[in-house]
């Protein structure tokens, strides 16, 4: 948990008044790569570019877009950012590394396997992005459908209705940045786009129904998961999965699990028991770390510890083509 020895130091002179800086540095070890690992949504995601130095993320705030640069030094992290939601997203940065979430709780002496995992990743934790919409359309797209086609479908949308990132047009940000679609893009799609995209009408019909009461999902990252968890499955198309995908990242849940994934429940029982199980058996498993179940889950997909495939691969439907 985030501590008075943590610092946030901003720049409050900009260079140019073209971005604003700032140094965070934790009390305790941050790692970067490992704690936004789950933010962006596979390898052709133009809101989340990786390099060898950090992160380049986009974000849609209150005030408008803005483009973070997330620099991992070995004191802590450093950050810029551009566009009309700087300030908000630079204030947010403590938010977003996990400054409020705390593993000093989580007892993992009864499990070796776990316990060695956590000490190999000290500067792991559960980010929060505090934006509701960026999580919860990349989960819908990913639903009943392969990892693979929700991330070229995902990618397909943002190009082709997202903005270009803040700071691009100067050559400051990689070109190919873009800012996640706002609600009124997406309202407006129409079905033949959704079509071409590759996104079917179940799907995008739930893409849009969210985007119409964008306003208030947005306003649930002030309330608890589970009262946000049941605003967001009163919309229809979404349920519990995609809920759960979505507050992993928007609020940092520490417990919500994404019942009804298809690979999950397999990865954590060959973790956890050593042979693959189904929802129930994954939950009895997790059970003796009930309220912080995602921190657990979390361990386990950075140890590496995968089921080996014997089943044939799901196969991928172009919708494009119906």
């Amino acid at each position: 948990m985030s501590s008075p020895a943590d610092a946030l130091l901003v720049d409050t002179a900009p260079s140019g008044g073209r971005a604003l800086r700032c140094e965070y540095r934790p009390a305790d070890p941050i790692d970067v790569r490992s704690t936004l690992a789950v933010i962006g949504r596979g390898p052709y995601d133009p809101t989340t570019i990786w390099d060898a130095a950090g992160v380049w993320r986009t974000f849609r705030t209150p005030h408008g877009p803005a483009t973070l640069r997330l620099l991992q030094r070995s004191h802590g992290v450093d950050a810029v950012a551009w566009g009309p939601g700087a300030e908000s997203t630079i204030a947010g940065v403590p938010e977003l590394l996990g400054a409020a979430d705390d593993w000093s709780h989580l007892d993992l002496a009864s499990h070796p396997f776990l316990a060695e995992v956590r000490r190999r990743h000290p500067g792991m934790r559960l980010p929060r992005t505090r934006r509701v919409l960026e999580a919860l359309v990349p989960a819908i797209i990913e639903q009943k459908v392969t990892s693979l086609e929700a991330y070229r479908e995902w990618a397909r949308l943002v190009r082709a209705f997202g903005e270009v990132a803040p700071g691009a047009g100067e050559g400051v940000v990689p070109a190919e940045l873009r800012v996640c679609p706002s609600p009124q893009a997406l309202r407006h799609i129409p079905s033949w786009e959704w079509h071409r995209l590759g996104v079917d009408p179940t799907r995008s019909r739930t893409v849009v129904l969210a985007a119409r009461v964008a306003e208030a999902l947005e306003r649930t990252v002030h309330d608890d998961p589970a009262v946000a968890a049941a605003k967001l499955c009163s919309v229809p198309g979404i349920g519990v999965w995609t809920a759960a995908e979505t507050l992993q990242r928007s609020h940092g849940d520490p417990d919500r699990i994404s019942v009804g994934d298809y690979g999950l429940p397999s990865i954590v029982g060959h973790a956890l028991a050593g042979s693959a199980t189904d929802d129930d058996g994954m939950l009895e498993l997790l059970q003796p770390w009930a309220g912080q179940r995602q921190r657990v889950v979390r361990l386990i997909l950075a140890s590496g510890r995968m089921p080996q495939r014997r089943g044939p691969r799901a196969t991928i439907t172009d919708h494009r083509r119906r």
